[in-house]
């Protein structure tokens, strides 16, 4: 057989196995990826997701909300007891009272203790109405921690999914550059043979190039989404995935 085509076809099939193992590779890839899931795979994604929402709940936005609805209830129960105000005693304390003499001098101290009751005419209006200030601001403090946890909640999902959006991009153009890769090793041999042009040996190496530069750019994407995700709960998502996995 012609050596010439001897070598081509020696070219062609190690092009077939390599792009075959590749393509074999990433779809072991996507199958453990959560963005492209089956049925089987939905209790262990709503799993993560709700454990990446209680990690976000730790993050201190969060707490500066849960901490307003108890300063909320404090003013509510300091509001429900400032009646007591209305109260006061006071006693008096000197050398007749402490000796227990009881002669003329020591009536001049009488009483020892003394209480009082100071009511303002619009004590009972005012206070009803500072109890019911303090209730609104209670339910006030609670609403915003609703909304709290309502924005917390779709921001940390949304990150999640840019999160798999970016891995799954990131697997799928590492698959077209490993192609690209191959179609310029072997343009690159043959061009050594002087079995291809320069031209075309110069276009494999730039096809190549170019979705390197991408894949560049998608992992660059990737690790930024991953970064902000972790940010919010505190952890690794390696982490998460883990403690998910082991139950």
């Amino acid at each position: 057989m012609n050596p010439f085509i001897m070598n081509r076809l020696l070219t062609t099939v190690l092009l077939i196995a390599v792009t075959s193992t590749a393509g074999a590779q990433v779809i072991t890839g996507r199958n453990s990826s959560t963005y492209r899931a089956t049925n089987a795979d939905t209790s262990r994604i709503t799993d993560i997701r709700e454990k990446l929402v209680l990690l976000a709940m730790q993050n201190p936005n969060f707490e500066i909300a849960d901490r307003k609805v108890n300063i909320g209830q404090y003013t509510l129960n300091r509001a429900k007891g400032a009646w007591l105000g209305i109260l006061a005693a006071s006693g008096n304390l000197n050398e007749l009272s402490i000796k227990g003499n009881s002669g003329a001098n020591g009536s001049l101290y009488f009483p020892r203790y003394n209480f009082s009751l100071n009511l303002p005419l619009d004590f009972f209006s005012a206070k009803k109405n500072d109890v019911k200030i303090a209730r609104e601001n209670l339910y006030i403090a609670k609403a915003e921690k609703n909304i709290q946890y309502r924005s917390l909640r779709r921001e940390v999902l949304a990150k999640y999914e840019d999160y798999l959006m970016h891995k799954e991009k990131l697997e799928l153009q590492s698959r077209r550059t490993q192609t690209e890769y191959t179609k310029y090793k072997i343009a690159e041999k043959d061009f050594e043979d002087n079995q291809v042009e320069a031209e075309e040996f110069n276009k494999a190496e730039s096809n190549y190039l170019d979705q390197q530069m991408r894949k560049s750019e998608m992992q660059r994407n990737y690790n930024v989404a991953k970064l902000e995700l972790e940010e919010m709960i505190g952890v690794t998502i390696e982490e998460v995935i883990a403690s998910i996995q082991s139950k």
